[in-house]
């Protein structure tokens, strides 16, 4: 089944597209990519949105501001495929499903409450492609984190590359994540911490760029490691899993009052440090960390994770995946899933009591 999966992240910086053949057990073959970036006026539309939706507790309320945001990331996505359609000589009838997940901007699962701001019927309508959204709600609401939703897929991709078991897959985001496949293809997943989120806040305040471009930032700079050792005494990392984390668990100021290559060392070694103390809940340490998302472009960090795991680190693309778009083809894997009724959750991944699948189906 051809599907695409579409998805805007923590980061906010675009709207990721991704074509896959799938029959939401194994994947068949990767398609081409796209991707869609938000404008500087966009990107603070949904900034401010981030904010207001902090203050949600009915999931379906939208203010004004919320709305305006919901209004842009439909019309974004919408956007984002009629191009990559376009750019590939594809018409909507080659494509199955469009697995949309929208823009989070509230996750409690705590308060049973996620929310993701995007309308899948109004993306359904304009594209003329079935849709399946809203792929958190039903595990929140069967008792579990709602996150992470990508371990079976990482799963598929690890038995399709013939990757040595046990293996971790880590997704550095805003906030990091990490998918440990034993021996047996058992899942045990959660989320390990701040991913990108601390370091890109901290660049955005210090330079006006939210991003330290190749990890060459922190690389200059010394972890302040007394703020270290106090950081990773927090309560969080010692809880066992499944867990997940809001975006705004860890403000990017707990470094102080400090030079900026300094606090983005910090920061850093942070995020890499509290990924590899997820590996404490585990009987077997992974021999190898297979890293994906916006971190795998930061070689500093890819280094300091290299020194808290003491294990092999390579990026996706190392092994022959997309670290980019590896979430977006996700939701086209978990779109088919979504489909057949398969489980996209497990008690392992999620906490959730047992196995559910999740999402609206819009035909």
């Amino acid at each position: 089944m051809r599907a695409i999966g579409l998805m805007s992240g923590t980061s906010m910086d675009g709207v990721d597209v991704a074509l896959l053949d799938t029959d939401g057990e194994t994947v068949s073959a990767f398609g081409p990519t796209g991707y869609r970036a938000y404008s500087e006026d966009e990107r603070a539309l949904l900034r401010a949105a981030l904010r207001e939706g902090a203050l949600l507790t009915d999931r379906t309320a939208r203010t004004p501001l919320l709305q305006k945001a919901e209004d842009l990331i439909t019309r974004a996505h919408a956007e984002a495929v009629e191009l990559f359609l376009e750019r590939n000589g594809l018409s909507r009838g080659d494509i199955a499903v469009v697995g949309f997940h929208g823009q989070t901007v509230l996750h409690r699962p705590e308060l049973k409450l996620t929310v993701q701001i995007g309308d899948g019927v109004a993306l359904r309508q304009r594209l003329g492609i079935p849709v399946v959204h809203d792929l958190r709600q039903a595990d929140v609401a069967a008792g579990g984190q709602g996150a992470p939703l990508v371990p079976v897929f990482h799963r598929a991709l690890a038995d399709t590359a013939g990757l040595p078991r046990p293996l971790a897959v880590v997704n550095i985001g805003g906030v990091a994540n990490v998918t440990f496949i034993d021996a047996d293809g058992g899942l045990l997943a959660f989320d390990t911490g701040p991913g990108n989120a601390l370091l890109d806040d901290w660049m955005a305040e210090r330079t006006g760029t939210a991003v330290d471009a190749g990890g060459a930032t922190a690389a200059r700079g010394r972890p302040d490691e007394q703020i270290l050792a106090w950081l990773l005494v927090h309560p969080y990392f010692a809880r066992r899993p499944p867990k997940s984390l809001d975006r705004n668990a860890f403000a990017h100021r707990i470094v102080g009052n400090v030079a900026t290559e300094d606090g983005a060392a910090t920061l850093a070694a942070f995020t890499a440090r509290s990924i590899a103390r997820g590996a404490d809940f585990l009987k077997a340490p992974p021999a190898l960390w297979v890293v994906c998302g916006g971190g795998a472009k930061n070689p500093t960090l890819l280094r300091l994770l290299g020194q808290a795991t003491g294990a092999a680190v390579k990026t996706g693309e190392d092994v022959g995946w997309s670290s980019d778009f590896l979430e977006a083809q996700a939701f086209a894997f978990l779109a088919v899933r979504s489909m057949k009724g398969l489980p996209l959750t497990y008690p392992s991944t999620t906490g959730v009591p047992a196995p559910v699948t999740g999402g609206v189906f819009t035909e």
